[in-house]
């Protein structure tokens, strides 16, 4: 699917920066910019690489400064906001087209001048490349300068003034070079007329420990280095983060075209010596993403898109040699509950088996008193385990591998590691999980947050849930009769786990509220029970029922009725006194609506999936959820193209907030059309 844009998309400035695009390299790094190709956030960049996957992020070039000079005129096609209006640059206003497919594309027309801007990203490697395709109609030679604005600093870090840069450009031999541009290239390598001899240069540039290496067929000019202070990011302030930043610019590329003529300026950059191309780094991505659609299966063209967009979360993990799941871009790493949530729609769904066994193993390396990683070792750092859910939604991510696989390898492999988990969950384990007497968990305890609805404040814990967890006792229940499904592969196992869940079962109907017809959120005796919120549907949507069908389909129409929107669901019902309508400003105002009433796109699939099953997988519950999904392509084109954000405002869900992309909201509508298909 081609995402276009056109000038009505950016009738301001502000409305210019309200989407982006994102491309990331499978190790952490990404390029991610506005449609207008400006940066609206301290974390947007051109190459933000990633030194240490995939965690360790530099952001390197953070934007671009084009200034095009036709006769004596100096007109900027490139935009970016300054803390100061006047001095904003309004290349926007040039602009007549984005495009993104499998790389972005901008289009300016100047006074009878034609600017194609490409950037793509090379799998596997912290490389861009940048392109300028330039056609001259103006009637006077003109020229294209261009100057990357750079940081060299920790992704999230404002760059010193006293940070310093030193560059080492090299001039290699010139080279006889074909029409690239007649023949439809990018510009992987010496571009110019056929025949015609052009040098490349090249170089590095050094600064924090840092070095990039670059490669230009544009006439290179090291400039003094000079700071460009007060970049201003409006997607910054609205969320009460760091609101503007500083750059540093020490050289310029330039390429000059005579009237009537046409040419292409092309520069790549790098952390490592030898650059690829900038038509092998295009090549490269669009032959992945057709091989990513093609192994996937899929003929709905959203959920193609799904496929393409779920890739851009798995990464190279250096700590364990092996694959992870981000969570989210741009601001989170990899955690355990949301790499066990992703990864059934992000690798199962599209049929990527080997890289859900390698998360797989991964996870079974780190479990610790029956607990899985939240947050995996970084260097020094010892791994955080604070999660009741991990574990759980691991057994089950087990289950659905081997439902799709039949490879009980994996299983018998990872048998010991889940029957660790049922055992301490049974007699206890850390941050107050434990199987009380009932056969039900609790958790959580003191200031420890262990559901997903984790957000602490200080000392205020605005979505406790201390004690019985809906969702964790349906998760609970779902993985013993795993466990007594999979014990034929370990019969030496004497655990009754069909006992333990007839148990579970029959002391789950503690959590029917019947006055309300759904489930409680918690049993804690505190006033948060009887709360209405989204955590009741997974209790309906696993594959093992601990309600009977009559309850479940009380439980779907309940969360239709008060939590349902197009975008996702709300976190607690807008009637409930501790709603939150609007999800922004500052960290603590933030923080107090995060689980309060605000819309979160993932459990979204939890609620089709529970529709899908209550209605028996029927021809018309199909068509149904499918006539649904067709709000999707509206959150697709809004916000980070061709991907689903982390949340929605609760009371009004039009614009995406939080993370721009998020794995387990990609993954779990993914499931849904994974089930459609079925």
């Amino acid at each position: 699917m081609k995402f276009i844009y056109g000038k009505q998309d950016w009738k301001s400035f502000e409305r210019g920066e309200e989407n982006c695009y994102l491309m990331t390299n499978g190790l952490g790094g990404f390029s991610s910019l506005t449609v207008i190709g400006s940066c609206g956030r301290n974390d947007h960049a051109v190459l933000m690489a990633c030194v240490h996957s995939p965690n360790h992020r530099y952001n390197m070039i953070h934007r671009l400064e084009e200034i095009l000079r036709i006769g004596e005129e100096r007109i900027h096609i490139s935009s970016q906001a300054y803390e100061m209006p006047g001095d904003r640059e309004d290349g926007y206003l040039w602009q007549t087209e984005f495009s993104y497919e499998d790389y972005p594309q901008w289009t300016y027309l100047v006074k009878g001048v034609e600017v194609v801007r490409t950037i793509v990203l090379m799998q596997g490697e912290n490389s861009v490349g940048i392109s300028y395709e330039i056609r001259n109609s103006s009637g006077e030679e003109v020229s294209l300068d261009v100057y990357p604005h750079l940081q060299f600093v920790p992704k999230g870090s404002l760059l010193s003034e006293e940070q310093k840069f030193t560059v080492e450009p090299v001039c290699a031999q010139p080279v006889k070079v074909q029409d690239a541009a007649a023949e439809g290239d990018l510009g992987g390598g010496d571009v110019g007329e056929a025949g015609v001899k052009t040098a490349e240069m090249k170089g590095r540039i050094a600064a924090n420990g840092q070095t990039l290496h670059f490669q230009t067929n544009g006439e290179f000019e090291e400039l003094p280095l000079t700071f460009s202070e007060n970049l201003y990011y409006a997607y910054d302030a609205c969320d009460g983060r760091r609101e503007t930043g500083r750059t540093a610019v020490n050289h310029r590329m330039r390429m000059s075209v005579a009237s009537g003529e046409s040419c292409r300026l092309w520069m790549v950059y790098g952390i490592t010596a030898r650059l690829p191309g900038v038509d092998e780094m295009a090549e490269n991505m669009r032959e992945h993403r057709k091989e990513l659609r093609e192994q996937a299966d899929f003929q709905n063209e959203t959920a193609q898109v799904l496929v393409q967009s779920a890739h851009q979360f798995i990464s190279y993990r250096s700590s364990t040699a092996k694959q992870t799941i981000l969570a989210g871009f741009p601001f989170f790493e990899d955690w355990g509950r949301d790499t066990m949530i992703a990864m059934v729609g992000c690798c199962l769904a599209t049929h990527r088996y080997e890289t859900a066994e390698s998360i797989l193993q991964t996870f079974m390396t780190y479990c610790r008193k029956g607990l899985m990683p939240n947050l995996f070792p970084e260097g020094k750092e010892a791994p955080g385990y604070n999660t009741v859910d991990a574990s759980l939604l691991f057994i089950l991510a087990v289950y659905e591998y081997y439902r799709r696989t039949q490879d009980s390898i994996l299983v018998k492999s990872a048998y010991q590691t889940m029957k660790e988990i049922i055992d301490w969950y049974e007699k206890g384990t850390e941050y107050g999980i434990k199987m009380d007497e009932d056969g039900l968990i609790m958790a959580g305890q003191d200031y420890d947050q262990v559901t997903w609805m984790d957000v602490r404040v200080g000392e205020i814990l605005p979505t406790p849930r201390h004690g019985k967890p809906v969702e964790i006792n349906a998760y609970w229940y779902n993985a013993l009769c795993i466990m007594n499904e999979f014990r034929k592969f370990y019969p030496e196992d004497e655990k009754d786990y069909a006992l333990m869940a007839g148990k579970v079962k029959e002391s789950f109907g503690q959590f029917w509220n019947e006055e309300a017809g759904c489930l409680k959120d918690v049993i804690s005796g505190t006033k948060a029970d009887n709360q209405i919120r989204c955590n009741q549907i997974w209790a309906v949507s696993l594959p093992f029922s601990v309600l009977p069908p009559q309850r479940e389909k009380q439980v779907v129409e309940m969360v239709f009725r008060k939590l349902y929107t197009p975008y996702g669901l709300r976190t607690l019902d807008p009637a409930d006194e501790e709603f939150h309508a609007f999800y922004g400003g500052p960290q603590l105002e933030r923080d107090l609506a995060y689980h309060q009433g605000t819309v979160w796109v993932f459990p979204l699939g939890g609620y089709y999936l529970a529709y899908l099953k209550v209605h028996g997988y029927s021809d018309e519950a199909k068509q149904y959820v499918d006539r649904q999904l067709e709000s999707i392509n509206a959150a697709l084109r809004e916000g980070c193209i061709g991907q689903l954000p982390e949340i929605y405002d609760g009371g009004s869900p039009v614009s995406s907030k939080g993370c721009f992309a998020q794995a387990w909201s990609v993954g779990e509508i993914l499931r849904v059309y994974d089930a459609l298909r079925s």
